[in-house]
């Protein structure tokens, strides 16, 4: 009772200040009658100001019930919406495909490949549990081995009758085949733990590589789809992941990129969620970000798991760090196709170097979470993304000049010191290409070549990948350009064959100023377990660089000419007039076909042998470009 006393007694005290304000005055006993009517009637006047009239009252109630009525259908809104949209671009991809169906096929793949994820929820949402059921009998332990052997062997039969007729027409592509098993039996050499390797991890891991490289460098659709994927990256250059996370989601990221393509690996491979997820991410950010996505998880974490991570952040390369190498030049679908396929390769030689022994606590996805982004509109999304594109192009800026600036010092201490022993043109470069040359002759460069590409593999190892990508589009400018190949005894550019094998095994973060990154960015999330980390990096950067090295041989295998190169005689019936890398390909073809018969008209052999009238006018034109003996 008292305390009700005490409440009715601060209302009224409340009430009296708020009158006073307002200019008024209540008594509290004796009132005047006039002044309480007063009273009255201000009170009256302040509510009806307040108050809304009738007529104001009926003009709001349409807007009002509109307003309920769409929070109260805003799903069944957001669905229609979706359903048209969905509707518009299927008409747009129809029209595409029916006006010109190879034009569109780049757009066919990728939205067969982004189908995908809404096919596999619907198929797993409704299907999942019959399938299950039906693949019960699979589960048996004797049945799964044996499905295992056979499924291995049959693909190691593929693969040998493969190379047999693939390699027949070019025995040269058995170097790299032969690299590969190198790289593998060096890397079991150094394995910490030879009996506990996970042999399905290598298989798989290799195999998904292999595959895949079939994908994009062998068939003319994934070849289509990745040239038109490298196209819009450049276009869309400034992009950086902030504004990208808010553009796409983190739903479609979640569902599509990382959580899908690490729930394939972890499937095939057999490798833990953690593991599997740090280096599925890596494919898209950097080598510091990505542990970012497993980071409540590091701790607890076994070193085989963190190695995998760290193996992951080496052999790949960030969507934005892809963007500055495009912006030197580089072949934007061979940058991509190389981080794509070091992904199952860095798991599969990460579990090959160190395997599992302990027992981990993440062996499914089930409690690992991508951390969504900060940003809450577009403004700061936008924002964020212009910032992060100023200190990228900052820090490349940088980069470049720090390290050629080492490079430079280096070279000239080394100059002075081959001088002293008579020894010219001592250089870091060419140190590397003679301690190197027999590793990228195994990728399937070929010797010609083998001098410049181990300078460049030397520099990305010891120095940075920046320089070494800048020395590979410097060597590119120079063969589209046209310029001769050799020029006072030396070689002025690579083949095109070359410097896609190069662009392969320069693709990583595997060089020595990495590991201080690694260890940074790893120790500030875990800082208790530094000496871990400390005592794996060197095996993880070894790993990282042969993960590209692999790929590298990959590509040898795998590539085919394309363009020009393919049919030289119907390039060469067209006009010409300039000196490029076409034309000293074809004229260089066409001066090797081409025999001198006295005074009588030249001969013509390989594709030109019945082409006796076309073949001259063409070797005119090729005669006007370049010198060569039997333009005489």
């Amino acid at each position: 009772m008292k305390k009700t006393n005490e409440r009715e007694a601060t209302d009224l005290s409340t009430v009296e200040t708020g009158v006073k304000n307002m200019g008024l005055e209540l008594t509290k006993g004796g009132e005047n009658p006039e002044r309480s009517r007063r009273t009255e009637e201000q009170r009256q006047s302040l509510g009806d100001g307040l108050r809304p009239s009738t007529h104001q009252r009926r003009s709001l109630q349409p807007f009002t019930r509109a307003r309920s009525f769409c929070k109260t259908h805003a799903g069944l809104f957001k669905k229609i919406l979706l359903g048209l949209l969905c509707l518009a671009y299927a008409a747009y991809f129809l029209a595409a495909c029916i006006l010109d169906f190879q034009r569109a096929l780049a757009l066919f793949v990728l939205t067969c490949l982004v189908l995908l994820v809404p096919v596999h929820h619907f198929l797993k949402r409704f299907f999942g549990e019959k399938l299950t059921r039906c693949l019960k009998p699979f589960q048996k332990f004797c049945l799964k081995v044996w499905i295992k052997w056979v499924f291995a062997g049959v693909f190691l039969i593929g693969l040998i009758l493969w190379l047999a007729l693939d390699t027949a027409q070019r025995p040269e592509q058995l170097i790299p085949f032969a690299g590969v098993c190198m790289f593998i039996l060096i890397l079991f050499a150094c394995s910490k733990h030879h009996r506990a390797v996970s042999w399905r991890a290598v298989f798989w891991g290799l195999c998904l590589q292999f595959v895949f490289g079939i994908l994009v460098i062998r068939t003319d659709p994934g070849f289509n789809a990745f040239q038109w994927l490298g196209d819009q990256i450049q276009i869309f250059l400034n992009y950086t992941v902030a504004g990208s996370s808010f553009l796409f989601g983190d739903t479609l990221v979640k569902n599509i990129f990382a959580f899908q393509i690490a729930w394939f690996l972890q499937t095939t491979m057999g490798t833990t969620a953690t593991e599997t997820l740090a280096v599925a991410g890596n494919i898209f950010v950097g080598m510091t970000e990505a542990p970012l996505l497993i980071r409540p998880y590091l701790a607890d974490m076994t070193l085989s798991e963190i190695h995998a991570v760290m193996t992951g952040g080496f052999a790949t390369i960030s969507g934005t760090v892809m963007g500055a190498f495009i912006s030197f030049g580089i072949d934007p679908s061979s940058l991509i196709s190389a981080s794509v396929m070091a992904a199952p390769s860095a798991l599969a030689l990460s579990k090959l170097v160190y395997p599992e022994v302990e027992e981990s606590k993440f062996k499914n996805k089930e409690g690992v979470k991508l951390p969504r982004g900060k940003e809450k509109n577009v403004l700061e999304a936008a924002s964020n993304g212009a910032t992060d594109a100023v200190g990228l192009v900052a820090n490349v800026a940088a980069n470049l000049i720090g390290f050629l600036a080492v490079l430079a010092f280096i070279n000239a201490a080394l100059s002075w010191l081959g001088e002293l022993v008579d020894i010219q043109g001592l250089t870091f470069q060419l140190i590397c290409s003679y301690v190197l040359r027999p590793v990228v002759f195994m990728m399937g460069v070929e010797w010609a070549d083998c001098p410049m590409v181990a300078e460049m593999v030397g520099i990305k190892f010891f120095i940075n990948e920046f320089v070494a990508y800048q020395q590979l589009s410097q060597y590119k400018d120079k063969r589209l350009s046209g310029v001769e190949e050799w020029i006072g005894g030396e070689k002025q550019w690579i083949s095109a064959r070359a410097e896609t094998i190069t662009t392969f095994s320069l693709c990583g973060f595997a060089n020595l100023s990495s590991i201080g990154i690694t260890l940074g960015g790893l120790t500030s999330m875990v800082p208790h377990r530094k000496s871990d980390l400390s005592k794996i990096v060197i095996s993880a950067l070894f790993t990282g660089a042969c993960v590209s090295f692999i790929s590298a041989c990959m590509a040898g295998i795998l590539y085919v000419p394309r363009g020009a190169e393919t049919d030289c005689v119907s390039f060469l019936n067209t006009s010409f007039t300039n000196r490029t890398y076409e034309t000293y390909v074809c004229c260089g073809s066409l001066f090797q076909s081409t025999s001198l018969n006295g005074t009588n008209p030249p001969s013509f052999s390989g594709p030109w042998e019945d082409k006796e009238f076309s073949a001259a006018l063409a070797l005119a034109n090729c005669c006007e470009l370049y010198t060569n003996a039997v333009c005489a």
